[in-house]
């Protein structure tokens, strides 16, 4: 497995990469959902607020993680959000999400962005140091349908700081259906 940055060239490959792996877990509709979403992000999301990582194999991407920037009025702390995430069905398992989330994240901090934050299963996302927050420490740009899913990390040596004013996602995950 390789993991490359940049998603220019690969949208058709990352879109149907969402879309099989959310349509395997969730159904059908939930797979256009997402691949729709991705799709946005990918064709709307300005080139500085996005971040691509893909699991490549042979030159297929085989996994994915989207990182968008999270910005909070009041607060300097530069935030990007992890969504959506996705590893081809036939190899998930195999430790390869862990993987490919441990090199962004490095390489998130390596820019340094100061936080991430993601909105997904604690059990999953803790084995790469996200811890659940809550609103008052962060509050999401809509209303979580699954409060106990808001997740975040300090990618310093800092704590998780307490991040001041609302937020402002990127216009593609700016839609209800996704939180």
């Amino acid at each position: 497995m390789k993991i490359t940055t940049g998603f220019v060239g690969r949208e058709q490959a990352l879109t149907e990469l969402f879309a099989t792996t959310f349509t395997t877990s969730e159904g059908p509709d939930e797979g256009a959902l997402i691949a729709d979403l991705v799709r946005d992000l990918l064709a709307e999301t300005p080139t500085k607020d996005i971040r691509v990582f893909c699991a490549e194999d042979e030159g297929l991407v085989i996994g994915a993680a989207i990182f968008t920037r999270l910005t909070y009025s009041h607060d300097p702390h530069v935030v990007f959000m992890l969504s959506p995430m996705a590893v081809a069905p036939a190899r998930q398992r195999q430790g390869m999400g862990k993987a490919l989330l441990a090199h962004a994240l490095e390489a998130l901090r390596a820019d340094g962005i100061q936080i991430a934050i993601t909105y997904g299963d604690p059990n999953y996302y803790g084995r790469v140091g996200f811890v659940p927050i809550t609103e008052n420490q962060a509050r999401a740009p809509l209303p979580l349908s699954l409060p106990h899913g808001w997740l975040g990390q300090s990618l310093t040596e800092d704590e998780m700081p307490i991040l001041q004013g609302p937020s402002t996602c990127v216009s593609a995950l700016n839609r209800s259906g996704v939180w």
